[in-house]
């Protein structure tokens, strides 16, 4: 494949419709491809036949309605100390094994830092009424980990993928005021509401890229449409409707022979207690950062408390948009005790199953019995 193929996303269309589909389209809509049309400047059937052959040739590896899944399940960043010899098995096992691990990375430092004997990185939901802790200590034990540290979100300040549109981003590039704080907050749902978010948030197949893709979805569900689109309308009433995204491939390389991203960077401050907020929407407001959160890393990683994902194809780049980050938060008079950066390795994403029903049969299959598992257990 040459790099105008209309796959590659070097292609003019295809980086349109990708600029706009990776992760512009907040909100729900009852037809995203004509959203992403208007927006990108293309005809809607232009964008469904794109969409749909990025999605096949595997340049795409999802399409969906994602959710603010931190107001539905227990969230958290979790760190693994495994032995080398099993760091590999362990990985496998909590993709393949563990529905409600999400993002898993084999990360690594570029000197002896505090905390680089956690090399196994992963985000993990837990749907509610179940233990956090119980479900990360019994994973513990099933991939033989040594040490874990769990690290729940306390305040999110950046969550967006959009790896197209930052390519040509300048360090220090920013937005002009400081990110916006967010809580995570459980929200309790209705079974209705339950049964609408199982339709949503399943990916979309190829088949159903087309105008109305949530007529069949919710047929499929058992679901009348008007009922399935009012429940979804509560749903987002709630906060709970993030983004419709177009997600791409950007760990492996792609079938045309490129790679979106080279570098995965975990970038790590420890500022003074009291002013986690403050360094949290500063550094969130950096364009190149696509997850900011405020998190407890403990001792272990040198209690380092502000943490943030970017992402690129050079690691000297991806430096100096730390540089600037460092240079911004001294300017806003924000001291810094320890900053850091770990590397990202072999990874898989999946999306964490959030369904409080999805947990009891994994329970179930392992022979256990959920009622151990619950929060007030």
């Amino acid at each position: 494949m040459t790099a105008t193929s209309v796959l590659s996303t070097a292609h003019p269309e295809t980086a349109r419709i990708l600029a706009v589909a990776e992760d512009g389209l907040a909100g729900f809509y009852e037809r995203p491809f004509a959203a992403i049309a208007e927006r990108a400047g293309l005809p809607e059937a232009l964008v469904i036949e794109r969409v749909r052959d990025l999605l096949e040739a595997g340049v795409v590896r999802r399409v969906r309605q994602t959710l603010n899944t931190g107001s539905l399940a227990h969230g958290a960043l979790v760190a693994w100390k495994v032995p080398a010899d099993a760091l590999h098995d362990a990985f496998d096992t909590l993709f393949r094994d563990d529905p409600f691990s999400g993002h898993v990375v084999i990360r690594s430092t570029d000197s002896a830092l505090p905390g680089a004997a956690f090399r196994l990185w992963t985000t993990v939901k837990v749907p509610q009424g179940f233990s956090l802790e119980r479900h990360v200590a019994y994973m513990a034990g099933v991939i033989g980990a040594e040490a874990w540290r769990v690290m729940p979100a306390r305040c999110l300040f950046a969550l967006g993928v959009g790896h197209v549109r930052r390519r040509s981003l300048e360090p220090g590039a920013r937005a002009d005021a400081p990110a916006q704080p967010q809580f995570p907050e459980l929200t309790r749902l209705t079974p209705a509401g339950w049964q609408a978010l199982a339709a949503l948030k399943e990916p979309l197949e190829p088949a159903e890229i087309v105008p109305e893709p949530w007529r069949a979805r919710a047929d499929r569900f058992g679901l009348p449409y008007d009922a399935f689109l009012e429940a979804v309308r509560g749903l987002e009433a709630k906060g709970l409707i993030a983004r419709f995204s177009t997600f791409l491939e950007h760990v492996k390389e792609l079938p045309t022979g490129e790679r979106v991203t080279r570098y995965n960077a975990l970038f790590h401050w420890a500022v003074e207690p009291g002013r986690e907020l403050e360094a949290g929407t500063e550094v969130g407001r950096h364009h190149i950062i696509t997850h900011a959160y405020w998190r407890e890393a403990g001792p272990e990683f040198g209690n380092v408390n502000i943490m943030a994902v970017a992402h690129g194809t050079e690691k000297a780049a991806l430096l100096a948009h730390k540089a600037a980050i460092d240079a911004h938060l001294a300017e806003a008079g924000i001291p810094v005790a320890y900053t850091t950066q770990f590397w990202g390795g072999r990874s898989e994403i999946k999306p964490s199953e959030i369904l409080p029903s999805a947990y009891e049969t994994f329970c179930r299959e392992r022979g256990i019995d959920p009622d151990t598992m619950r929060e007030d257990a």
